[in-house]
């Protein structure tokens, strides 16, 4: 098992930290908007991390002082929130494909100014940002608590007033508005929450990767959360949490284990490693067409709940 950690210690840290930005993701769709930002309010929250940590805090030789790590996200939670409802509140008046196509040109004009801005280190981008831990798999101590958290959260949102106004107005825009649903309100809201995950997890992930540059935050990275979600389910939190998992064991461990396999052509051990984007396409394609709600549905969930208490009930009666 220790051998196992010590050789998928990263893929294990990135499935958690994908798994939160589904999350991000799965916020707009949740209140029915197919927003693309969330790798953009990444990229930013990672900006955030890089400056401040090699050129705000103060620096030293030891490891990087945890409550700096959590100031910065905090930092940048609060800078993506700000820019999230000044970008949501014109953006968001589109709809569907347009809407989509509007946050990809968001993401791409972040990426073009910090291309261009002296402060990101252009496109050579930022070295040596420190590390609050010694190993990679430390890295767990902030993003499996932040993702369990962020789990109890939205499925404490999913119902009460807020997340069932979401749903509304994914199912009926119209017929929400008409039960005095503001639908603008609560669109901005979705996306201005999303926008705030996905900042947080920039700033963990720039610590992490030791490196931060504008290939963080482009439109294989939107693609890439999205088919996360669409695998895992769109209808359900637990859905990107699933589709992160199934996506980084699919990708990283299983993919990589064949193509190291030898007598393999060499054309095919290297689009087994690095055809990542054709694979997350024919996935989405895949998927769409035999599961289009995803692996997990709330149906799913529903008769894993009644055979589990079926069968807790069954077991308490035999004890009795």
């Amino acid at each position: 098992m220790a051998e196992f950690f010590s050789t998928y210690e990263s893929p294990i840290v990135y499935m958690v930290l994908e798994a939160l930005l589904g999350l991000s993701l799965y916020l707009p769709l949740m209140a029915g908007q197919l927003s693309l930002a969330s790798p953009g309010f990444y990229a930013l929250g990672g900006y955030i991390a890089a400056i401040l940590s090699t050129k705000v805090f103060p620096s030293s030789n030891n490891l990087f002082p945890i409550p700096f790590l959590l100031l910065e996200m905090l930092i940048a939670g609060i800078v993506s929130g700000i820019l999230a409802v000044a970008v949501g509140i014109p953006a968001l008046r589109l709809r569907g494909i347009y809407l989509a196509i509007a946050t990809i040109a968001f993401v791409e004009v972040l990426r073009v100014v910090s291309l261009n801005l002296d402060i990101t280190g252009g496109a050579v981008g930022i070295f040596g940002i420190p590390q609050p831990f010694q190993s990679q798999l430390e890295y767990l101590w902030i993003a499996l608590p932040l993702l369990l958290i962020s789990m109890v959260l939205f499925y404490r949102l999913e119902r009460i007033r807020t997340g069932r106004a979401f749903i509304a107005i994914r199912e009926d825009e119209l017929a929400a508005s008409a039960m005095g649903i503001n639908p603008t309100y609560y669109k901005v809201l979705a996306f201005t929450l999303g926008a705030i995950l996905a900042g947080i997890v920039g700033v963990i992930t720039a610590h992490f990767l030791n490196t931060w540059n504008a290939r963080q935050g482009t439109f294989d990275a939107s693609i890439t959360y999205l088919t996360i979600v669409l695998i895992g389910g769109s209808r359900t939190f637990l859905g990107s949490v699933v589709g992160a998992i199934v996506l980084k064991v699919l990708l990283e461990i299983i993919l990589r284990r064949i193509a190291d396999i030898g007598g393999l052509p060499i054309w095919l051990a290297q689009f087994l490693r690095d055809g990542r984007l054709i694979i997350y396409g024919c996935l989405i394609v895949l998927g769409t067409i035999f599961f289009p709600q995803g692996f997990v549905t709330p149906d799913i969930l529903k008769k894993c709940k009644k055979q589990f208490l079926n069968l807790f009930f069954n077991t308490s009666k035999q004890i009795s």
